[in-house]
């Protein structure tokens, strides 16, 4: 009874607007690691179905039009940044004989848009929660490193303002982190970074695609995970940028969104088992912040040689 009480405590001020992602999915690894969860099997199964409803209420926190019309030029960079990322990703992952599944969840992760993309992946994939847990534990220890040491970098490295705003946007993982190391740069910074970011994030929809596509041809599959969730989550911020008066809406469902994201990571951090994540061992970790040490410091690099601007 002692640990029900403890889970469903916990469970509930996930939900509460102060508590981030990182604190959730945190506390939900504590209770996992020290099995304090009494549903292991419920809760993964909820933890599938939510995510899915997360990202389709966070579309309604995107306009397409205005995203598109403002982010022509960084569409390019974006684009040739996710696939370099991606395809450095599964080359660092085949070298340190990390699982393709906890591969492509870092790789993605790093290279659209942190634990969105993870949690949008993950359902194609069919990946466990240990695979999941260690992706978005280190996904979100490197965003948090970067929401405190981009500032200081960019400062250091002489960057302008709107430099700076693309630097981010290109090499943090989520969008949380790109606007609170936009906000500490500059308000040129903070426009930029959010613009770009919001750009780089659409590309969860061909990516998510394509790995379904990879998954049947490996597997020989005739009845693919598609992930139809997907395209509501497009349809979402369709409906917002033909409805934009009802934006104080739209805005409340994203926020009902995060709220439901929050909850999915400590789900998701509640099925971690220490043997799991004894099985993994620290190759993804190394994976993870070897891949974004080399996307940071090429984007950095090409933004103050002029190669790439905005």
């Amino acid at each position: 009874m002692g640990k029900k009480i403890l889970f469903l405590a916990a469970a509930v001020f996930c939900c509460l607007p102060f508590c981030s992602a990182p604190v959730a999915l945190g506390l939900g690894l504590v209770l996992g690691l020290f099995g304090a969860n009494p549903w292991p099997a419920r809760t993964h199964q909820i933890s599938r179905e939510l995510l899915k409803l997360s990202v389709i209420g966070l579309g309604f926190g995107m306009n397409l039009r205005s995203v598109l019309q403002t982010g022509e030029i960084s569409f390019v960079y974006t684009a040739l940044g996710i696939v370099g990322a991606l395809a450095l990703g599964f080359f660092l992952g085949n070298r340190l004989s990390v699982p393709r599944n906890a591969t492509f969840l870092i790789a993605a992760g790093t290279s659209i848009c942190g634990g969105s993309a993870i949690a949008a992946v993950r359902s194609v994939l069919d990946a466990n929660e240990e695979e999941t847990a260690v992706s978005l534990t280190t996904v979100f220890v490197l965003n948090s490193v970067a929401l405190l040491l981009f500032p200081f970098v960019g400062h250091a490295a002489g960057l302008s303002q709107r430099q700076f705003g693309l630097w981010a946007a290109l090499a943090i993982h989520d969008t949380s982190s790109v606007v609170g190391a936009g906000l500490k740069y500059g308000p040129i910074a903070l426009a930029v970074g959010t613009t770009v970011k919001l750009v780089r994030a659409l590309w969860i929809v061909p990516v998510t695609l394509a790995a379904a596509t990879l998954l049947r041809r490996d597997t020989g599959q005739v009845k693919a995970k598609w992930p139809w969730f997907i395209l509501f989550f497009l349809l979402a911020a369709w409906v917002r940028s033909l409805f934009p008066v009802a934006d104080p809406v739209w805005d409340g469902v994203a926020s009902v969104a995060r709220i439901g994201f929050c909850l999915t990571l400590f789900l998701i951090g509640a099925g971690l088992s220490r043997s799991g994540l004894k099985n993994l061992g620290w190759r993804p970790l190394a994976l993870g912040v070897s891949l974004w040490m080399v996307v940071a410091t090429a984007s950095l690099l090409l933004i103050r040689s002029g190669w790439i601007h905005i």
